[in-house]
């Protein structure tokens, strides 16, 4: 098991991974995938959804635009669980500056 991919993590260790980010706050991530024709027979995208914790709870969010399509939810999904840890914390160093501006 590779627990340095980001499904390989869940999976090896029962949780998302969490990360800190450049704005000094604690985040999780995990994945969600939508169907982007709104008609429940379409193509899915699938992105990475950061979750900002204060001393408990979350306090807010970030997400990323979609990252990968499949015909299936499943689909969508499997080159997401792919991206390195490495990767998944760029694209929150993204999130992070893109709501900055």
């Amino acid at each position: 098991m590779d627990d340095t991919t980001l499904g390989g993590y869940q999976e090896a260790h029962g949780r998302p991974p969490a990360f800190g980010a450049a704005d000094g706050q604690a985040y999780s991530v995990d994945t969600f995938a939508d169907d982007t024709t709104g008609n429940g027979h379409g193509r899915y995208g699938a992105a990475l959804l950061f979750v900002r914790w204060g001393d408990s709870s979350p306090v807010g969010h970030l997400e990323t635009d979609y990252l990968a399509f499949g015909s299936t939810p499943a689909e969508a999904l499997a080159p997401v669980l792919a991206l390195t840890l490495e990767q998944v914390k760029a694209h929150l160093d993204q999130c992070v500056a893109r709501a900055r501006t």
